[in-house]
């Protein structure tokens, strides 16, 4: 395939990048490569897949609506994998016009190339946070997500409403994929394994909101890759089963779907913590704080769509994927 894959250097974008390139795939990458974290640590994800024959990388801002046209007039695409977004549940309280120019005008251009040029798929990353305000768990697709709690999930949430229109409106395929607290090396620098493995190693207090009282459903990076690999190959078809008296959030009358990515075994925070601290073999102090704007205190996803129309469930177990972090942590900065 000739694939677009959008915030290549982010951690989801780099790894899909190279598990693409692995299989033979042409892909053009873009990214904007702005600092709300280390641009090095973005730069040295680059450096590993740029020389690759099969790889171009541009760097393109998803709200430049001229040179997002130009790519696409230049390229033709069988699928796009939108991964670029500005993230962040904190971040979107202090900056929202942000979210506003990524989320919501650049997925917009995103969409309109898709369109004009014909896209045969576009596979695009929601989040858990749309779950928002729900306490019935596992969180399902089938579920309704009308009460976000911070602006990123409301741009994710947004990003689904909009992929739906141009669905119908012009039969584009559109799969969302709602991301679980994604991990694993080469991380984001602003997630919770990170903050946390670094604060250990430089004997800092690490910060624990919500006084520990969290769960989620920790999903390893190499699971969401083989997850978006198996999505991108199953184009969405209108589902027959659909009906507009009853309508399920999770597909339509058009090509549209909807699917969570998760390990579907949300783990205790303080559990988690004792994971990276078996990891690094050096116990963590604990500075315990309320629960956060924004935050929500668990996470769970219902994966059983996944299972049944990709024949794939995540399931590296955390004590794994941490120590897998820990080791190219210990490898990568000292």
């Amino acid at each position: 395939m000739n694939v677009l894959v959008t915030g290549v250097a982010g951690f989801i974008g780099y790894k899909l990048t190279s598990r693409l390139l692995e299989e033979g795939h042409r892909v053009i990458g873009i990214d904007n490569l702005n600092d709300y974290y280390d641009v090095g640590l973005k730069n040295d994800r680059l450096a590993r897949i740029k020389h690759h024959s099969g790889f171009d990388f541009q760097q393109i801002d998803l709200a430049d609506r001229s040179k997002m046209k130009a790519l696409f007039d230049a390229s033709s695409f069988d699928c796009v994998v939108n991964l670029a977004a500005q993230a962040g549940v904190r971040y979107s309280i202090e900056n929202p016009s942000s979210y506003v120019d990524s989320n919501l005008v650049g997925f917009g251009n995103i969409l309109e190339g898709c369109r004009h040029s014909r896209v045969k798929h576009l596979v695009y990353a929601s989040s858990s946070s749309v779950y928002g305000l729900n306490t019935l768990m596992p969180f399902s697709v089938r579920h309704n997500v009308d009460h976000p709690i911070s602006l990123y999930a409301a741009s994710k949430k947004a990003n689904e409403l909009m992929a739906h229109t141009y669905s119908y409106l012009y039969n584009l395929p559109t799969t969302g994929l709602r991301f679980f607290t994604v991990y694993g090396p080469w991380g984001r620098p602003d997630m919770a394994l990170f903050l946390f493995t670094r604060a250990i190693l430089n004997n800092e207090p690490i910060k624990v909101f919500n006084n520990g009282n969290m769960k989620r459903d920790f999903t390893y990076i190499d699971d969401i890759v083989e997850g978006v690999i198996r999505v991108m190959k199953k184009i969405p078809k209108p589902d027959p089963d659909w009906s507009s008296l009853a309508p399920t959030p999770s597909s339509s009358c058009v090509p549209y779907k909807l699917y969570n990515i998760g390990n579907n075994q949300p783990v205790a925070l303080m559990d988690f913590i004792g994971s990276i601290e078996t990891a690094i073999g050096k116990k963590a102090v604990i500075d315990f704080l309320p629960l956060q704007p924004g935050d929500v205190p668990a996470t769970y996803a219902d994966v059983n769509d996944l299972i049944k129309d990709t024949g794939f469930k995540p399931s590296t177990p955390l004590d794994q994927g941490v120590q897998k972090f820990v080791d190219w942590y210990l490898g990568y900065y000292t």
